[in-house]
């Protein structure tokens, strides 16, 4: 795709990193066979390849409009396109991009600029957790789509954190909303790992991965979040404190994940931080990429009933964001477990997306809709996967229990 870019944006580090990634696309259009709000709007602009142009247009010099930002609202960043792309189009760093620059032309209406605000700074608060609590509370009395929300009070094992030491060391992103929403996917996954012979270490100054401000738009927030967790964790990287060094960053929210794989790429043009940037990104491992090397110790311990059913929805940012397909599903079956996934449409989003799931609650709704209805025929007792927000989302529509699947292994280690 040839591009022209306006003077605006000629030499500048987003608008070289869009042209590159412009002129990778050759107008194919296989994009839009596995876009999931193309299937429900039918509109070319609602899929990634309406997308492209939109953006395309906007560092043309092009007039940007709301309806501009509309469509690209409406983009889940699923990038199940760039795993359809024979090109290799990194659409979602080029929507990123995109939404960064149209947001700084486009004035959104009050109500809306209110809910992104409360969202990225509301989420990534240290205020969220006594904000859930008071939640939980008042839950009956709260709209039903802020209501799913709202997981039930954790027990007391979710704070149960393993207290042996070993020689294996790694380090763990707690998150920023999972320790308050979902506090024992943490501790499950400390608890595995140390069933395996691995300590999980945790700098406590690190928070939100940066996805939440990159997706909403804020650019400079998210690289500010990048930053601070790429100081707290560093002198456990470099071994500069009594605990050691660490041999990985474990990630246990494949969204999380898929962000911080991306951290040399985002702070690429930082000098500061470049460099250190990289090599987190070069340790960060989602969980999942640990079971080859944990099955053989946790399998003896593990009490499966034979023929122990589950259904497993892959997170969109686990196979399109890190490119991690069946590791998941292959090492819960050498543990054991009967594997099923969605029919033909495993591939494709549930419609939970980080805060999409709040600021476009129908097409979020309907596509869970859709991936229930696949799920829900495996009869499994059941459904696992390996990001909460998918878990969270997942569970406000069907009675199903969805767990992360490191939880199960927790459950049944004796």
């Amino acid at each position: 795709m040839q591009t022209h870019l306006s003077a605006e944006f000629r030499g500048t580090p987003e608008g070289e990193e869009a042209e590159a990634i412009l002129r990778q696309c050759v107008h194919c259009g296989f994009c839009t066979a596995t876009c999931p709000t193309y299937q429900l709007l039918g509109d070319e602009l609602d899929g990634p390849r309406g997308r492209i142009y939109l953006i395309k247009q906007l560092l043309e010099g092009a007039p940007v409009t709301r309806s501009t930002q509309l469509h690209l609202d409406r983009c889940l960043t699923c990038r199940n396109c760039e795993s359809t792309c024979p090109s290799g189009v990194q659409y979602g760093r080029l929507v990123d991009i995109g939404r960064h620059l149209v947001e700084q032309r486009v004035e959104r209406p009050r109500g809306e600029r209110t809910a992104r605000w409360l969202l990225k700074e509301g989420l990534t608060s240290p205020a969220f957790g006594p904000a859930v609590a008071a939640g939980r509370a008042l839950r009956p009395l709260l709209p039903a789509r802020v209501k799913d929300k709202v997981t039930a009070a954790p027990g007391a094992r979710a704070r149960l954190w393993p207290q042996r030491e070993h020689k294996r060391k790694v380090l763990m992103l707690l998150g920023c909303v999972q320790p308050s929403l979902a506090p024992n996917i943490n501790s499950a996954t400390a608890r595995v790992l140390d069933a395996a012979g691995i300590q999980t270490l945790v700098a406590d100054e690190a928070g939100c991965c940066g996805a939440i401000r990159g997706h909403l738009g804020d650019t400079e927030g998210s690289l500010a979040d990048m930053r601070r967790n790429i100081d707290a964790w560093w002198p456990l990287i470099e071994g500069l404190t009594s605990q050691g060094r660490v041999e990985a960053l474990v990630l246990n929210a494949s969204a999380c994940g898929t962000t911080v794989k991306e951290y040399g790429l985002a702070l690429a043009h930082d000098p500061a931080y470049a460099d250190k940037a990289r090599r987190v990104a070069e340790m960060a491992r989602d969980v999942g990429e640990l079971l080859p090397d944990i099955v053989a110790a946790l399998k003896p311990r593990l009490k499966i009933a034979p023929g122990t059913r589950v259904a497993y929805h892959p997170p969109c940012s686990l196979q399109h964001g890190q490119k991690l397909r069946g590791g998941v599903e292959d090492g819960l079956r050498e543990l054991g477990f009967d594997v099923r996934l969605a029919g033909s449409e495993s591939h494709l989003c549930c419609g939970s997306a980080g805060t999409y799931s709040v600021l476009q609650p129908e097409l979020s709704q309907a596509l869970r809709r859709r991936k229930l209805a696949q799920l829900e025929p495996l009869e499994a007792g059941v459904i696992v996967s390996a990001n909460f927000g998918c878990i969270q989302h997942l569970q406000g529509g069907t009675k199903t229990p969805v767990r992360h699947w490191i939880e199960l292994l927790d459950e049944l280690i004796a």
